[in-house]
């Protein structure tokens, strides 16, 4: 450690912020780099290295200099990327969802509906695939914000929520926005698939 940084970090446990921007500026490429090795996810490792300096600014005051003040600082980024790793795995292996389940909230098909009882004919697999290249021609015919909004909701599947969030809209928009681009896309469509 250098002797600015001993410096910086003195400054810091007495309150002065500029001090402990500096501290930040050292560190986060590093901080940033261990906690994406640990999740390697780019969004969660900017998450938790936000989370890590915020935490430090916080406990600065109690930091006794056992340790360096790098190692502290690992230290708290580590504990909150395995809190969010184990997070995610409980979410996901208490996750489970019942067959006959709605898939959407505008949605009556169940998990039972979607899922294949059988292996398709030949003449069955030929219409399918003319459906999807159908659909894949009309929503190039869609307007540029009926195409997103689909995409986001029917291809990402997206939440309602989420889209909301991304777009700037409010969930009752969101839903009226993807109504009126499923309507436009049947239009498109024809009688043919209807």
């Amino acid at each position: 450690m250098t002797l600015s940084e001993e410096s910086s970090i003195e400054r810091a446990r007495m309150g002065d912020v500029a001090a402990f921007n500096d501290l930040v500026v050292i560190y986060q490429d590093r901080i940033f780099s261990k906690v994406f090795s640990l999740l390697h996810n780019w969004q969660d490792a900017e998450e938790i290295t936000q989370d890590t300096f915020i935490r430090a600014q916080r406990g600065l005051p109690s930091f006794r200099g056992t340790a360096s003040f790098s190692t502290w600082l690992y230290q708290i980024a580590t504990n909150l990327a395995r809190n969010r790793y184990w997070y995610w795995w409980r979410r996901k292996r208490d996750a489970s969802m019942s067959l006959e389940c709605p898939l959407g909230e505008d949605c009556d098909m169940t998990l039972i509906d979607a899922l294949p009882d059988k292996e398709l004919t030949p003449v069955e697999q030929t219409i399918n695939r003319e459906f999807v290249d159908r659909v894949t021609e009309c929503m190039q015919g869609l307007k540029e914000a009926h195409r997103e909004i689909l995409v986001m909701r029917n291809v990402k599947n997206m939440a309602y929520e989420d889209i909301a969030e991304a777009l700037g809209l409010s969930i009752g928009t969101v839903k009226s926005r993807i109504a009126r681009a499923r309507e436009a896309l049947r239009a498109l469509m024809g009688t043919e698939f209807a």
